[in-house]
């Protein structure tokens, strides 16, 4: 009976031992997943600077410097990689639906700059799917301003890091792990507006653009219904602002009372030169 009772005990701590380590084996695995959860995201750095240096290649091979890119226009950019198997490809989707409403070209009122995230992937590839979106956009002229660069890990994450686009790479899957989002930066480089998600509305995309020029994209129409909405960073979508609406209902007013009482004094002076005219 002690024997027996002997191996009993030996089975037991042998027992826990095994289940000890199975555990600790286990949780570094718990502690990644927390780790790529808390940090994926977008911090938003509206109005600060974005490096203009930093190196990249294009998608024929050349070297290039964001700097080229900015000057004149706003930059709407993108951060995804083109190996992606699911969510950067429905960012650029739900990017070119909007693209194909609104009336602004890459090229002429502003330029895309998409960024792989993923140092291993080379300018082949950029061209690869340039062309392939080229073809779905259905406007080849845009192929001016739609600039699909590849880079190293330390360009790569600078940009990222500038903007607030924090990824993470999993050795498991072999993926990047990364949030849904476009950036618009204003023709110096400042951080403009942030569009969260993988549909962004026209609406909402034009009025960035209009607003990241400074005035120097978008009618006379367009510019009064920027006036009319204001941009929620929480968001990353224009409301309506019923107080500026008002503003603007109580100009029209002004001026159409303005008018009236101006046909009415220009009448009655015409009526007098008349009736002067006619008693000489």
């Amino acid at each position: 009976m002690r024997r027996i009772a002997c191996m009993v005990a030996i089975w037991m701590v042998l027992g826990s031992v095994a289940g000890a380590q199975f555990w600790q084996q286990r949780e570094p695995e718990k502690d990644t997943n927390v780790s790529l959860t808390r940090d994926v995201s977008i911090e938003q750095k509206l109005n600060e600077q974005v490096p203009l240096d930093l190196t990249f290649r294009d998608e024929t091979g050349q070297k290039v410097t964001l700097r080229q890119y900015f000057g004149k226009k706003p930059v709407l950019l993108t951060l995804v990689y083109y190996e992606c198997p699911s969510l950067c490809g429905l960012v650029l989707q739900g990017l070119l639906k909007s693209l194909r409403v609104i009336n602004y070209t890459p090229g002429d009122q502003f330029e895309i700059v998409t960024v792989s995230i993923s140092p291993s992937e080379t300018p082949e590839l950029a061209a690869a799917k340039k062309a392939n979106f080229l073809k779905e956009y259905g406007r080849m002229d845009a192929a001016k301003g739609w600039h699909w660069l590849t880079g190293d890990e330390k360009n790569i994450r600078a940009l990222a890091d500038a903007v607030g686009f924090r990824y993470v790479y999993d050795p498991k899957t072999k993926q990047y792990a990364h949030a849904a989002g476009i950036m618009l930066l204003t023709p110096s480089g400042k951080i403009s507006r942030y569009f969260y998600g993988i549909e962004y509305s026209p609406r909402d995309l034009r009025l960035g653009i209009m607003d990241a020029s400074q005035g120097k994209v978008g009618s006379l129409v367009e510019k009064v219904i920027l006036f009319c909405y204001q941009y929620d960073p929480t968001t990353g979508k224009y409301g309506l602002l019923v107080v500026r609406l008002i503003q603007l209902g109580g100009l029209v007013t002004l001026l159409i009372l303005g008018g009236f009482i101006g046909t009415m004094f220009y009448r009655e002076r015409m009526a007098r030169t008349r009736k002067g005219v006619s008693q000489a």
